[in-house]
């Protein structure tokens, strides 16, 4: 099912999402060699809570899962896509290219962000990797506006990422989010002919991110059950910022911080 948000609920979805941009742009201060995820992840806890709101992720379950999700932020490094534990800790390397997924909950309604950050040097195609995977997000953006397709995002995603001979992950996708952490409809990063065409109308709120690999598409899960991999080991990046769709185009809930 699709909510759309009032007026009154994007406001606080907005409120929320400064908070939860303010906390990642605290954390990206952090990361360097030799800090641990660990660190991290009771960091952005600690922020969190001091500023009125709840980690939406710590204890998140699913009808599938058999545990609940152990920390407060997604800290995904190297091949690894997407949704691995903060804890037990492990340090940050010169090199690392470190994906941090966080969410909130704030007067009862979700946002959700995410973004890709260097560990110090970085390899030109770890750089360029990230680089296009923030411009596919920015072109996502441009499509979520009313009377566009679900579709429309997706293909402006693959379009961007293949343009350069990288990969979307296929298993993966965006979602709406506000009520819930997760919640319809879904957006893939690619045109799906299996979904049936849906229109964007105002007061959607949507998740967007793109999930983009330097390999091949396919991804794997490791043995703790979260931790999502490439399915070759290459490397992936992975952006998300919360979108509110309105009558006169759209607004971004979630900026991405002004650190990076």
């Amino acid at each position: 099912m699709i909510y759309l948000k009032t007026k009154e609920e994007i406001d606080i979805i907005r409120e929320g999402g400064i908070i939860l941009s303010e906390t990642l742009g605290k954390l990206v201060r952090q990361v360097r060699p030799g800090v641990g995820t660990g660190e991290l992840d009771e960091l952005a806890e600690r922020l969190i809570y001091e500023a009125g709101g709840r980690p939406s992720f710590k204890g998140y379950m699913t009808e599938d899962d058999i545990r609940p999700f152990p920390s407060s932020v997604c800290l995904s490094i190297n091949q690894e896509v997407v949704h691995a534990p903060a804890k037990p800790s492990r340090d940050l390397k010169e090199g690392d290219i470190l994906k941090l997924d966080i969410g909130l909950q704030y007067r009862g309604l979700y946002t959700d962000m995410a973004m890709t950050v260097p560990v110090g040097q970085i390899s030109e195609k770890a750089e360029r990797l990230i680089k296009v995977t923030r411009e596919s997000l920015e072109r996502a953006v441009g499509q979520t506006i009313a009377g566009n397709y679900i579709s429309d995002i997706g293909r402006a995603v693959d379009n961007r990422v293949t343009a350069d001979g990288f990969t979307t992950v296929k298993a993966l996708v965006g979602h709406g989010v506000g009520k819930h952490v997760h919640e319809d409809p879904r957006i893939p990063n690619f045109v799906d002919p299996t979904l049936e065409p849906t229109l964007i109308r105002p007061g959607m709120v949507l998740a967007l991110e793109p999930m983009v690999n330097a390999g091949t598409d396919e991804v794997a899960l490791l043995p703790d059950g979260w931790t999502v991999v490439t399915a070759d080991s290459s490397l992936s990046a992975h952006f998300e910022v919360t979108v509110a769709v309105t009558e006169e185009g759209n607004e971004v809930m979630t900026p991405l911080p002004k650190t990076f």
